[in-house]
């Protein structure tokens, strides 16, 4: 399986050099690593159904239910930071931004499902995604419907609610983190997704309109000259900070007044995929509102490589001192990482950080789910499934993230005994690898 590049514009890149992957017979190996991915995980087996087909045969996919006790309800909000001009696009004087908001609710089932991606987003997703061998045209990725339900009122039982804040992959939609914002939500959380406009392949605001990203044209200008290669990863890092910064800046007025009165914003977490992870431990070097933060599979530094040294962030420079987790695809630790290995030497808060065996960049995001789905359906050889979520069976990896992601978030948010998860292996997820205390 080739090594993950710890580019951040991992999406960018795959539009211009991932070939497609031609429809081969599926080997024996191929099949346990789709239709037996659910393998030991009943819950999640009975859950998931079978992706169907719609209209011009494109298949229809569908995501796992949370575990939390709660029903979900979900609002789209556009924000507007009029203090600066849009880096990526500076003719505009203002960064606009969409975000998603998902809560606890009641009376869901009586408000409709809100889509996974909407028509523009899906679009946008299907031209610029960094899934390998998986052919984009044949999914309706429009189709798919969430476990949130828009518009539904706000259940204000157990209220307030810490809010999580969740930033994506680069390249990447807010909504391929649905798989683990949802679940948050539901054990009590507000989560609040943000699409980085410009980034993110496709940001579709109200009204329809939809922008798409400038990555894809900001690496072909860099090339292979290393400084404009560093400049650009700079820039999208800084950009990415500033929204979230932003975003934290609005939580307290712009949310809707019932979501206000539910949210404890004197409580914020944070947590990101790839670039995503970057950016949550980022703004938690510059931002102390960030009380917490996990870093699913983000490199630390401006580099190409995850193994190559120097060109550190102020983060992985400097350390944090608030607690941080960091969670890795197969082969992840502080040995192969120097920009981890950094900021966990210059740490004096609390931290943890384990690799899962079996998994890859991808199986942290929604990816995870929806490529088994579509390579069972359309008989997609073993590469193509292992290259993008590796080996680890679907549902161990979904469950085993949920739970990491959860003990974290309601030890340092919430106070709560997550009863020694986070204190080294356990029986219940023997594919976790702990990293050593010390480097």
């Amino acid at each position: 399986m080739p090594t993950r590049r710890a580019v951040l514009l991992s999406g960018a890149i795959a539009l211009a050099t991932v070939p497609a992957v031609a429809l081969t017979e599926r080997t024996a190996s191929a099949a346990r690593a789709t239709t037996g991915s659910h393998a030991g995980d009943p819950a999640h087996a009975a859950m998931r159904t079978a992706a169907a087909t719609g209209a011009g045969g494109a298949l229809r996919l569908t995501l796992p239910a949370p575990t939390g006790p709660y029903a979900l309800g979900t609002r789209a909000l556009r924000l507007v930071d009029r203090s600066r001009p849009d880096p990526w696009k500076p003719t505009q004087p203002y960064r606009e931004l969409m975000t998603t908001i998902r809560y606890p609710a009641r009376d869901a089932a009586a408000y409709p499902a809100a889509p996974h991606m909407l028509p523009g987003e899906a679009a946008g997703f299907a031209a610029l995604n960094n899934l390998a061998g998986i052919p984009a045209d044949k999914v309706d990725w429009a189709a798919t419907r969430t476990h949130a339900h828009q518009g539904a009122p706000v259940d204000e039982r157990h209220a307030p609610y810490p809010v999580v804040l969740y930033s994506p992959g680069a390249g990447d939609p807010r909504s391929l983190g649905t798989v683990l914002c949802e679940d948050l939500a539901s054990r009590g959380y507000v989560v609040v997704s943000v699409d980085h406009t410009y980034d993110a392949g496709a940001v579709e605001f109200p009204g329809g309109r939809v922008e798409k990203s400038v990555l894809p044209a900001g690496m072909a200008k860099a090339g292979d000259d290393p400084d404009r290669f560093v400049e650009l990863l700079e820039k999208v890092t800084a950009v990415r900070v500033a929204d979230t910064r932003f975003v934290l800046d609005r939580l307290g007025s712009a949310l809707p007044a019932d979501l206000r009165g539910v949210a404890r914003t004197d409580r914020v977490g944070m947590f990101g995929q790839s670039a995503g992870g970057f950016t949550t431990l980022q703004t938690m070097h510059d931002d102390p509102r960030v009380a917490a933060g996990a870093n699913l599979d983000g490199v630390l530094a401006y580099v190409r490589e995850d193994t190559d040294p120097g060109h550190l962030s102020t983060v992985a420079a400097d350390g944090l001192d608030r607690p941080f987790l960091l969670i890795g695809k197969d082969g992840d630790d502080l040995g192969t990482e120097p920009a981890w290995a950094s900021l966990w030497r210059r740490s004096t808060g609390w931290h943890q950080g384990l690799a899962l065996r079996g998994a890859e960049h991808a199986t942290f995001t929604d990816a995870e789910e929806l490529v088994s789905q579509i390579a069972a359906r359309l008989d997609l050889p073993a590469g193509a499934v292992e290259e993008n979520i590796g080996t680890i069976p679907p549902g161990r990896a979904i469950t085993a993230g949920r739970a990491y992601l959860a003990a974290f978030f309601d030890r340092r948010l919430r106070g709560l005994d997550d009863h020694g998860l986070l204190d080294g292996p356990s029986a219940r997820f023997p594919e976790a690898r702990f990293f050593p205390r010390s480097v």
